[in-house]
């Protein structure tokens, strides 16, 4: 069986995180400084958002410069899609009192990871990340809202703290903090799709 508990999900994403903070920070601040480049843009998105989540799911090492992996770059028309995809459905969920947008963010969360990591198409990841989540939506909606209040009360405490001292300051380890603390958030969506990615389509709807 595939359970999945809001409390896992925090435990394994704060101590899968805790591994891999460095290099994922290092690789957020690159992301960072580099996302305005055309075209090399698209590989790192793709690299820091999807590949460095599957890496995490798999506990596999995380190399400092993994968003430059020209890897990513070839998924680029996949990934485009299944997004495009995605976008548009939430979009109008969002616009039909917002909650089925919430609702259809977390169904079709794994769909990125499922075409570009697992080789489906877009179609057909879209479907399955809603089979998988099915029944486990609460689980993980409450897991990011604690983690994500998590980061924010560490931003605000930060702001506190050095914002009185100067602006630039404080923005400048706002910004190093939110990069460390991305390493929990990827943990958490890679323990996830760890955990979901084969799960039987009985055993995602139990």
């Amino acid at each position: 069986m595939n359970e999945l508990t809001t409390g896992e999900i925090i435990s394994q994403g704060l101590s899968r995180g805790l591994k891999n903070m460095v290099a994922i920070a290092v690789n957020f601040l690159l992301w960072i400084i580099t996302v305005w480049i055309p075209y090399l843009n698209i590989g790192t998105t793709i690299g820091m958002f999807v590949g460095i989540v599957a890496k995490s799911s798999r506990e596999e090492p995380i190399s400092y410069t993994e968003i430059f992996n020209p890897v990513y770059r070839k998924r680029m028309g996949d990934f485009f899609l299944v997004t495009a995809l995605s976008t548009m459905g939430i979009s109008i969920g969002l616009a039909l009192f917002l909650i089925p947008g919430l609702i259809l963010g977390i169904a079709w969360m794994l769909a990125a990871l499922l075409t570009v990591d697992g080789g489906l198409n877009p179609i057909d990841a879209i479907k399955r990340s809603n089979a998988v989540t099915y029944g486990k939506k609460a689980a993980i909606f409450w897991a990011m809202v604690v983690i994500e209040l998590i980061i924010f009360v560490g931003v605000f405490v930060l702001n506190l703290i050095f914002g009185h001292i100067s602006r630039f300051l404080g923005g400048l380890i706002v910004v190093v903090f939110e990069a460390f603390a991305m390493s929990f958030v990827i943990s958490a969506q890679g323990f996830i799709y760890s955990r979901l990615k084969d799960a039987q389509p009985e055993e995602a709807l139990a």
